[in-house]
Parts: C-alpha cells; sequence; structure tokens
C-alpha cells in the first residue's frame, strides 16, 4: 500500500509538473492540429486514388490520423518525456544518488511518465480530436465499451513506450553522449509505431513483421481497437500490447541491474 500510495504522488507530480507549461502545451495543441490537417488532406488524396488502402476506407484512415495526432505527445511517439533528464543524471553522476533512494529506480520513472502522459493525453490530445471530427467525418465509435478498451489500449500504449525507452536510456550507462539513441529511437517510433502511415499498408512479409514489432502496440494497435480492425478483435490487440508491455519491462529490469551493478560516474 505504501508502494502504491508512492508511485501515485510520482505520477501526479509528474502531472502537475507538465501541467505548469501552459504557453508550451497551447503552442504544441496547435502544432498537432495544423499537422493533422496536412496529413489528413495527404490521406484524402492518397485515399482517393487507393481506395480501401490497408482495409480502411477513406473514414478509417483520416481517424486514424487524428488519433495520431491524440497520442502523438502522450505516447511520446516523437521521443520526449523523462530520457533527457534521466540521461543527464547519468551524465552527471546523480544517478547514483537516486540509486541510493528506497524506492525502485524503474517503477520511479514509469509512475513520473504516466502522470506525464496523463496530461499530454488531456491537454494536448482531446482538442486536437474534437477539432478533427468537427473537420472531417471520421469512424468514431458510439459504444462506450469500445471508447473503454480504447483508454485501456491508450494507457498500455504508453506503458509499451515508456519500455521500449528506458531501454534506450538505460544504455546511456555505457555511452557517453545519448544524442545519437534519443534520434535512432524516434525514427524507429515514427516508422514503426503507424506515426507516417498505417503498418497495414506495408505489404507482404515486411508489413506482417513491422505489425509484430513492439512500436505497432504505441498506436497502431489502439487505433485499431477504436475502429475495430484489428485482427482477432480488441482482446487480441489488448492482449498483444500487455505481452510486449511485460517482455519490455523485465528486459528493462535486467538491464538496469547490468548497469547499476557497477556505475562509473564520469569525471570521477
Amino acid at each position: 500500500m505504501h508502494l502504491l500510495r508512492l508511485n501515485f504522488a510520482v505520477a501526479l507530480s509528474g502531472f502537475r509538473r507538465y501541467a505548469t507549461y501552459r504557453v508550451a502545451t497551447a503552442a504544441g495543441v496547435f502544432t498537432n492540429t495544423v499537422f493533422g490537417f496536412i496529413l489528413a488532406y495527404t490521406f484524402i488524396a492518397l485515399w482517393h486514388e487507393r481506395p480501401h488502402l490497408g482495409g480502411y476506407d477513406q473514414s478509417q484512415a483520416l481517424t486514424f490520423v487524428w488519433i495520431g495526432q491524440a497520442m502523438l505527445a502522450g505516447a511520446a511517439l516523437m521521443g520526449g518525456g523523462f530520457q533527457d533528464e534521466f540521461h543527464e543524471r547519468i551524465r552527471n553522476g546523480d544517478v547514483a544518488i537516486d540509486l541510493y533512494r528506497p524506492v525502485d529506480l524503474q517503477l520511479w520513472w514509469l509512475a513520473s511518465d504516466l502522470g506525464r502522459a496523463a496530461f499530454q493525453l488531456l491537454g494536448r490530445g482531446v482538442a486536437p480530436l474534437a477539432v478533427g471530427a468537427l473537420a472531417f467525418d471520421l469512424a468514431l465509435p458510439s459504444s462506450p465499451w469500445v471508447w473503454l478498451r480504447f483508454l485501456l489500449a491508450v494507457w498500455l500504449a504508453v506503458v509499451v513506450s515508456f519500455a521500449l525507452r528506458y531501454l534506450f536510456a538505460l544504455c546511456g550507462f555505457w555511452l557517453l553522449d545519448a544524442t545519437g539513441l534519443n534520434a535512432l529511437s524516434t525514427l524507429l517510433s515514427l516508422f514503426f509505431s503507424g506515426m507516417l502511415l498505417p503498418l497495414t499498408v506495408f505489404p507482404g512479409a515486411f508489413g506482417e513483421v513491422a505489425r509484430l514489432l513492439p512500436w505497432s502496440a504505441t498506436l497502431q494497435v489502439p487505433a485499431d481497437v477504436l475502429l475495430g480492425t484489428h485482427p482477432g478483435g480488441s482482446a487480441a490487440g489488448l492482449a498483444f500490447q500487455a505481452g510486449w508491455a511485460l517482455v519490455l519491462l523485465a528486459a528493462g529490469r535486467a538491464l538496469q541491474t547490468a548497469a547499476t551493478r557497477k556505475v562509473v560516474v564520469q569525471g570521477g
């Protein structure tokens, strides 16, 4: 119970921290909305030439666009979140203080990132999706149960995203500069999450492999859960996300153990 209260307090602190950046939030909403319109009209032209591309009709494809804009910041599909701060604490040695605290390092950062994601989904996600629904004919469901399953899928997407970013962040224990790692993490997320194009568009074995990778759990699967287009149904999609979350968190735990077995503080 004490651990639960502590993690809730850390998550709440993460929520409040990002809630203080009101101007940045407003700018983010504007940016997401503008890019949503650019992608939407691009998708309209593409689906006009190739109707039912990737198994979606035009309305479903447009819905995919605006779901992506709604989840962009919350699921950190273009990076962001805790990585920069964590890398800096590794670089300057402050992570040694973190390791002496009577809290688990992975759970601490996970709780903080969940609080950040909660604010970003509310502060930067709801408005672009609402604008998209007003401007375009989106295939949004009317059933509250579908929306509840979608919210669960979004939560699992954030956990999978954190677990992936945490693995990249831990590599900072062995590298002096994490810039390249951050760029690689962002590139993989953009391409394999479905942020650029739905993964169902990719043909053959490449598309099948892309849909099996963990990044698909951060956008492609939640979008399919909302649209009702996931193979095997929503339950299969949620199970896919939960499975990757457990595997990646366990991998992060193992890598964390290896990384902190011998912490070398740069500079002495």
